[in-house]
């Protein structure tokens, strides 16, 4: 198990890897951004390519792709199990950009998990990873369950 001190609020951050091992996890989380000079979130399944970077799958007409691309949108993924008290929340803050290099695009394809939406005019966004934050929830006993490897 990994140890944590039990602080105030019951949290313990997390490092880079930490994040980044646990984001690798799961196949789903939700992307942040600024839609109508409004706030919006929308869940989406993503993967993590080199040096951490999120990738999502989406159509060039969707919200996300109109609102997201060119500017800096916030990613979060996290696990709970309300049984066991425990669970971990990640946050990636970076530039997000689409993917136009054909040659990029072809190896994302490739390399990609399946959409789990029918995508007719797809494209590759990426957020690159310019701030990575992290906690897990820390039981009173010191532990961090969510935080071990599966």
């Amino acid at each position: 198990m990994l140890g944590c001190v039990y602080l105030s609020g019951g949290f313990r951050d997390l490092d880079r890897a930490e994040c980044l091992r646990l984001m690798a996890r799961v196949p789903v989380g939700r992307v942040v951004y600024t839609e109508d000079a409004l706030p919006a979130i929308r869940p989406v399944n993503f993967w993590l390519d080199r040096d951490g970077t999120i990738v999502l799958r989406t159509s060039a007409s969707s919200r996300i792709a109109r609102s997201v691309a060119g500017g800096v949108a916030a990613f979060e993924v996290d696990e709970f199990d309300p049984g066991r008290q425990d669970g971990w929340s990640v946050v990636v803050t970076g530039r997000a950009s689409l993917v136009t290099d054909p040659s990029e695009t072809a190896r994302l394809r490739n390399a990609a998990m399946p959409a789990w939406a029918a995508i007719g005019d797809e494209v590759f966004l990426r957020i690159e990873p310019e701030i990575v934050t992290g906690r897990v929830l820390c039981r009173p006993d010191g532990t961090a369950r969510a935080a071990d490897p599966a």
